[in-house]
């Protein structure tokens, strides 16, 4: 089974607060108009990924952004949710306590601090996969796990029917080679890397989910659709617009850059969760500098 809604651009949606770190719900209902930006934004929306600080926002909390977002999505916009951890059966216990209604897919981390085994992580995604009334989506992110879950893993789960693709964030081109050379047709090769996404895609890939497409949008849809295009050339004049900007996103860690970005565009503002802290004044300074001309809409 194809899953079309997930080639191309989807944004990993950034959690909006407010001076008293309390979810702004104003200001994710701009967020999502201006990543939607009038047809011209992203292909979907991940609710809860790791850029929506889903570390530090309770059970509760997590819902009602899921809800929120289903209530304020009147083009239909495809809903990809996170739902990981590293214990299996907290894991499946969400599942069972979640409202997955007008959610199309599941993205799910591999485990973090407990370090599995390729056989441990292999079990923990099966064991989702049997449970999960959804799609899974893998996420093999190790600078956050501190595991890498390896092409023969990955390929391996990508032979169960309801694990549809993985967003590699390994940085290791020659695993994304390996995935794409040998996975099924319709299994979703994803860029989890914003500057590694025209690579991915030449080797294969599917499109990417973005964090710096919450600030710039269009010039990701761009980006991606020129390169699942073959137009390179054109894919790489929209890259080069937020080169400059993509390493400041991360500096004093994600999402505290994108957040910054956001602020400067008038959507939300910078404000994160302890241990997070704002961007410091330099790193403000430098941002506001590499900023791309023309992004907001």
């Amino acid at each position: 089974m194809t899953y079309p809604q997930f080639i191309g651009t989807g944004v990993a949606l950034i959690t909006p607060f407010n001076t008293r770190k309390e979810i702004d719900y104003p200001a994710l209902k701009r967020l999502l108009e201006h990543t939607y930006a009038q047809g011209s934004g992203v292909d979907y929306w991940v609710v809860m990924g790791t850029t929506g600080e889903s570390a530090t926002l309770q059970p509760e909390e997590k819902k009602q952004v899921l809800q929120f977002v289903k209530e304020n999505n009147p083009k239909n916009i495809p809903i990809v949710y996170g739902i990981g951890g590293n214990d299996t059966q907290a894991v499946l216990h969400q599942f069972k306590n979640t409202d997955l209604e007008g959610v199309q897919a599941i993205l799910s981390a591999s485990p973090a601090y407990n370090k599995p085994s390729q056989a441990g992580i292999y079990a923990h995604y099966h064991a989702l996969a049997e449970a999960s009334p959804l799609p899974v989506i893998l996420y093999n992110v190790p600078g956050r796990t501190a595991s890498n879950v390896s092409a023969e893993t990955t390929l391996h789960l990508a032979e169960h029917p309801n694990i549809i693709g993985t967003k590699e964030a390994s940085g290791n081109l020659e695993q994304c080679l390996k995935i794409s050379q040998y996975k099924p047709k319709d299994f979703l090769l994803i860029s989890g890397d914003d500057m590694l996404t025209l690579p991915l895609i030449s080797l294969g890939g599917q499109g990417v989910i973005s964090v710096l497409a919450n600030a710039f949008p269009v010039i990701f849809r761009k980006m991606t659709a020129a390169a699942l295009q073959g137009d390179f050339e054109a894919a790489r004049a929209q890259l080069f617009k937020i080169s400059a900007i993509n390493p400041l996103m991360y500096e004093e860690s994600n999402p505290v850059g994108v957040k910054q970005a956001l602020e400067l565009l008038e959507v939300c503002s910078a404000e994160v969760r302890m241990p997070l802290l704002p961007a410091s004044e330099d790193l403000k300074k430098r941002i506001q500098l590499c900023m791309p001309d023309k992004v907001k809409v």
